[in-house]
């Protein structure tokens, strides 16, 4: 692969004054699509990919001098990924949620619009008297596969809660534990459980747990940012994704996040040209 030394010229970039859903909540609502089939991407195909030495960053991205240290990491490694960041303000990975809540959180909302997927979380929350604080794994095994339903909850993803939960019950899975794995552990468990697939595992990690060096490389959003980025004719695939973000290490969260926002730019930059035409 020849250098990618190209400059972004031709990237129209807006700076929203608003935040995107997915620097609010543990995981971005979003449907999620199908890889090309050039480029399946399963738990093996990551845990093949051997991450390079360098320095092991343990601390969460949550406090600002931990995001300053990524933003300039970021902004030395990557010239192109400078002219990003410098459009757009600082991420925030802010989310307080306990494991458990935040896992069936990402259960309920997987596959659903926005709006339809608020209705159905309030709905279930009303069956722990209304309070995220019910929601504990033998509370979740209480509730009948019917209450689920009748909330709005399908029968595939009743059974995913069930499972998620009698994991917790059983002592595979805690809230302990799951803190106390490093990244690889951490997807080959959580992604064990029914309905959690690798994707759902990376968002998980990044704003719900803050990793600072998550690189979800199934994610279609991430994947359209670096090929804008880096002028490529076609989507990355999960190999070339490891090799054209390396230099990102060990902060490939934040470099994701500003994908989203450069996405984001260009479609809003899209629909402006549009409606002055």
């Amino acid at each position: 692969m020849k250098p990618l030394s190209r400059t972004v010229t031709n990237i129209s970039i807006e700076v929203s004054e608003n935040p995107s859903s997915s620097s609010k909540i543990p995981f971005r609502p979003r449907k999620i699509r199908k890889i090309s089939s050039k480029h399946p991407i399963s738990a093996t195909t990551v845990a093949a990919v051997k991450p390079s030495l360098g320095p092991k960053i343990t601390k969460q991205l949550s406090s600002k001098s931990e995001i300053d240290l990524a933003l300039n990491h970021l902004r030395d490694s990557d010239p192109l990924l400078a002219s990003i960041i410098a459009a757009h303000r600082a991420p925030t990975f802010d989310s307080h949620n306990p494991p458990f809540l935040s896992l069936a959180r990402s259960i309920l909302y997987q596959q659903l619009a926005t709006k339809a997927a608020n209705s159905i979380y309030t709905r279930f929350l009303a069956l722990f008297s209304g309070e995220e604080s019910g929601v504990l794994p033998n509370a979740v095994l209480s509730v009948t596969a019917k209450q689920l339903r009748e909330a709005g909850v399908s029968n595939r993803k009743a059974s995913y809660l069930h499972d998620l939960a009698d994991r917790y019950v059983k002592g595979t899975l805690s809230d302990t534990s799951i803190l106390e794995m490093n990244d690889e552990e951490l997807l080959t468990a959580l992604t064990a459980v029914k309905g959690i697939g690798v994707w759902s595992v990376h968002m998980f990690m990044i704003f719900s747990l803050r990793r600072p060096d998550v690189l979800p490389v199934g994610d279609l959003g991430v994947r359209k940012g670096v090929k804008l980025l880096y002028g490529l004719k076609e989507l990355p695939g999960p190999m070339q994704m490891e090799q054209i973000c390396e230099k990102w290490r060990p902060y490939r969260s934040v470099g994701s996040w500003y994908m989203w926002r450069l996405v984001e730019g260009n479609k809003a930059s899209g629909a402006n040209l549009q409606e002055q035409n």
